[in-house]
Formats: structure tokens, sequence, C-alpha cells
């Protein structure tokens, strides 16, 4: 299973393809889950497991893997399925997000597949507010649910939305006087309410989509109401892996329209291990900032739109 990930790092012609490659793997039954290859170390048999006293109850225990001593989370269990019997017939996903390292515990890892994001499409409204699906795609007549990572490790390992007191009084008055607007792309509930909780501590107000393709259509809505992009938007906050359209696609496809052309896009994603920031300059974004520091998020937003 590691020659399934060997060269991952080197995958960099997938950026302003609106393409991706996912990672299927089961939790126990037939239905398949989905992750972004870009976000996965390795796939690895479960290795000996050491239990931690008072960790969060879907923390199966830490192992040593490659050196490194990583927390195993058993994402059945996470997403609100039954925890899996027996660990070591499972196997473990090793994957980075938000800076950090962490194993996710599966029953099966199946196999890589390359689709487009337009064949990616936002989890049904039927499904609700509490879903754990980010978003979901077909792959041989079958149903892939892709897991909202994000929110489980916020569940499980909490996250910190207050920006410092230095950063937030400096920041709040200038930009409450000036009235300035951001717009939040991002198809995880969790991480959009990150960042609109960070802006309202700065006086930004915030515009949110839940895709690359929500987002183009609103700018080029507001275009064809005469408005000046650049002036009613200070800047756009983009995450880069969405179903419909991703965030390369998006900031090309932002570029290339005269209209909104000038529009300053910074790049905001958990892949802050793999990724390679000439990926930004190809698509002709301005900054990239891995998630999620709510002081560094804060800084680089004042600095881009001051």
């Amino acid at each position: 299973m590691n020659s399934m990930i060997d060269g991952v790092n080197q995958r960099t012609n997938l950026a302003g393809t609106n393409r991706l490659e996912l990672l299927l793997f089961r939790l126990g039954g037939s239905q398949l889950y989905g992750i972004n290859v870009f976000k996965v170390r390795e796939a690895i048999p479960c290795p000996p497991l050491t239990k931690l006293p008072n960790a969060h109850p879907v923390v199966r225990g830490v192992a040593s893997i490659r050196g490194q001593t990583v927390s195993i989370v058993d994402l059945s269990q996470s997403i609100g399925r039954r925890a899996f019997q027996q660990v070591t017939d499972s196997f473990v996903i090793l994957t980075e997000y938000n800076r950090s390292v962490q194993g996710f515990l599966v029953s099966k890892v199946d196999r890589i597949i390359n689709i487009s994001w337009s064949e990616v499409m936002p989890p049904p409204a039927a499904s609700g507010a509490q879903t754990y699906m980010t978003a979901i795609t077909k792959v041989d007549d079958q149903i892939v649910q892709i897991i909202d990572v994000e929110q489980v490790l916020a569940e499980v390992m909490g996250s910190n939305t207050t920006v410092s007191s230095t950063i937030a009084d400096d920041a709040q008055q200038q930009n409450r006087e000036h009235k300035k607007h951001v717009l939040v792309v991002d198809d995880s509930s969790v991480a959009r309410n990150q960042i609109r909780r960070t802006m309202e501590q700065i006086g930004i107000e915030t515009t949110v989509a839940k895709n690359g393709r929500e987002a183009l259509e609103l700018l080029q809505g507001w275009a064809e109401q005469g408005l000046n992009i650049a002036e009613h938007v200070a800047l756009m906050i983009s995450d880069i892996e969405m179903p419909e359209m991703d965030g390369y696609t998006l900031t090309a496809e932002i570029r290339k329209d005269a209209r909104m052309k000038d529009l300053q896009i910074l790049l905001h994603t958990s892949m802050s291990g793999t990724f390679n920031q000439a990926l930004v300059q190809k698509v002709g974004a301005d900054r990239f900032l891995p998630k999620f520091s709510p002081d560094e998020l804060a800084a680089e937003v004042q600095q881009l739109i001051s």
C-alpha cells in the first residue's frame, strides 16, 4: 500500500486542472469513503498502540511511526458509527492536516482514483447540518462519501479561534472605519466558521460560499450589477480542495475575467505538509497560508488589505 502513496508530493500537475486524487477506504461494511491523496503520507497496517489516560474516547492510542509519536483516531467512531473491535486487523491512514500529523483507523484501504472536481458534489441537503460529509462522488456506480476531516479533528483535538488582543485591537478600528469586506470560500462548515470568527474579531464583514463554483457565480453576479469587485471585496480567502470547482481553478477563472482580475486572493488550506508554494504562483493567487492559526490569518489578512 505504501507504493500507492509514493511520489504524492510530485503530483503537482493536478494544480489548475480541477482534478484530484482520492484514496478510497472502508470503515466496515460496503460503504466507500474518500480522502484527498495530497493529505496522505502513507497507509499501513495498524501498528501496536499505546493507550493514553484521559484521552478523547475516539483516540484509540498512540503509535510510533517513522520515529514520530502519532495519535490514532478511530474514524468510524468519530463519525458516529460503531468503534472498531479489533484494531490489529485494521489499517492506519497517516495524514497531515492543519499543521499536525495524525493517523485515522480504517478497516480497509481500497485504491486511488483520479477524478475531476466537477464530479464531486456537495452532500445532499437531506443529510442535515450535523453530517460529517463534506462532499460525495460516484465510482463504479457506488457512492463515495468524502469525510469532513477538519470537523472530526476540531471535535477531537479542539480548535483555537481567538485572535490575540495585540493584533485584534490594532486592526478593529481601521477595518470598521473603512467597512472592509472579505469573501470566504470553503466547503467545510468548521473552517468557514473559524475564518468568520477570526474576521469578526478584527472588524471585517464576511460573505461565505461553500465551493469555488458558488463563489465564482457570486462574484460574476456582483460584476453584472456594476460593482467594482476589487473595491467591493477587499480579499477572497479560499480553500483549495472543494467540490464542483477547486480553489486553483477558481483563482484561474477570476484572473481571466477583466472585471475581477485585480481581486486579492489568499489560498488557505489544510494541506500544509505536501503543498508546494509554486502552485500558488502558477494559478495567480497572491498568498498561501496553511490552516489554522487565528493570529497568523488575522495578520496576513491585515497586511493584504491595508
